[in-house]
């Protein structure tokens, strides 16, 4: 056979063109906002209302103690108290606008990491709104009238509540395995709301130091078992995206030590309630001294394993890796506060873990 008697072979034409290959597209986001600022900027996103509402509590605190700071200098202003300042400024600093950030963040950051649909922002106004009015009630109602503060206290108990209790429904709507650091969340939002509860029980007895205690419980218990779960799930992730030469690392162990941490702090609290005298346990405070000096080493050597050193490159990450080695410093100072006082019989160093890691670490 010839050439010539070959089957005729079907041409293939292709098609060249000059224009560079496209990436597959990205589901266009939500439009910028533009223009001037609207009340209803703030239903765009969780976030937006959570955060706003939690800067007004925060200021309207801020405010109210500066009045309080400059009338007992000064006088200028006579004040009158229904409730101790004292419980006031430690209620609203530990419960008031720490859950209204945390809101922002659960309803944003939470569907994603359970793999559900989010809510939409207009079925959160109404336990954040709750949480607001009862702070700013009780702000008032602690010159005004306790009843006044009661009252405030207890919607706010109910907006904690309420928030809550949509958290936990995403939670039980989620398929994913993973749910631990959302269960750790979860559980302490619980306890911040018992706290809250139990602290205006405290106040209907007339028991101060009891609702003290409750809101120190919610401190380490609520405040602080919520940011160390995000801590341990979130920061990893940040450095390692930022930062490609970090590992994504976080054991379990090591959420496990944390929330083991503030597990014994809330135990402390309540030793310390029950015991007859400032000195009557010494050894107990030994004991506190060796855990908190532990405790507090390793959270350090996690914050430079972690990155700290790396980080201080970029701001935003600067920001969290500081913050969480203030709770190894917090301990750290804890404990040296308590070996000073055994020592000394005096409370040399005061407040000042307590004021470290509340300013240093959470905010």
């Amino acid at each position: 056979m010839t050439d010539s008697a070959a089957p005729a072979r079907p041409a293939h034409t292709i098609a060249i063109t000059s224009a560079a290959p496209q990436a597959p597209t990205r589901p266009a986001g939500p439009a910028p906002t533009t223009g001037p600022w609207r009340l209803a900027t703030l239903m765009a996103a969780p976030h937006r209302l959570g955060f706003f509402l939690a800067m007004l509590v925060l200021m309207a605190a801020s405010a109210w103690w500066l009045l309080v700071q400059e009338d007992r200098i000064h006088g200028w202003f006579g004040l009158g108290y229904a409730v101790s300042p004292t419980l006031t400024h430690a209620t609203v600093m530990v419960l008031g606008f720490m859950p209204l950030f945390f809101s922002g963040f659960l309803f944003t950051a939470g569907p994603r990491w359970l793999n559900v649909p989010p809510y939409a922002t207009r079925l959160l106004v109404g336990p954040l709104g709750l949480q607001a009015m009862g702070w700013m009630f009780w702000l008032a109602g602690a010159h005004l009238a306790a009843s006044l503060a009661l009252l405030g206290l207890a919607l706010a108990c109910a907006g904690l509540g309420w928030m809550y209790l949509l958290f936990w429904r995403l939670l039980g709507a989620s398929r994913v395995n993973d749910r631990v650091h959302a269960t750790a969340v979860g559980i302490g939002g619980i306890v911040g709301t018992l706290c809250l509860a139990g602290t205006g029980l405290a106040m209907l007895q007339g028991q101060d130091q009891l609702a003290l205690a409750l809101v120190r419980t919610a401190l380490w218990g609520f405040i602080v078992v919520t940011y160390v779960a995000v801590a341990h799930r979130m920061i990893p992730f940040f450095t390692s995206g930022a930062l490609p030469l970090i590992e994504v690392w976080r054991p379990l162990w090591v959420l496990w030590l944390m929330l083991g941490a503030a597990a014994f702090e809330v135990l402390t609290i309540w030793v310390d309630f029950a015991a007859p005298g400032a000195s009557a346990w010494p050894f107990w405070t030994v004991a506190v001294i060796l855990v908190e000096l532990a405790a507090g080493g390793v959270l350090l050597w996690l914050a430079v394993v972690w990155g700290l050193v790396q980080s201080l490159k970029i701001r935003l990450l600067a920001m969290l890796h500081v913050g969480f080695a203030w709770l190894g410093v917090a301990l750290l100072w804890s404990a040296a506060s308590q070996t000073l006082w055994l020592a000394t019989g005096r409370p040399v160093l005061g407040l000042g873990a307590l004021g470290g890691w509340g300013w240093g670490c959470v905010r």
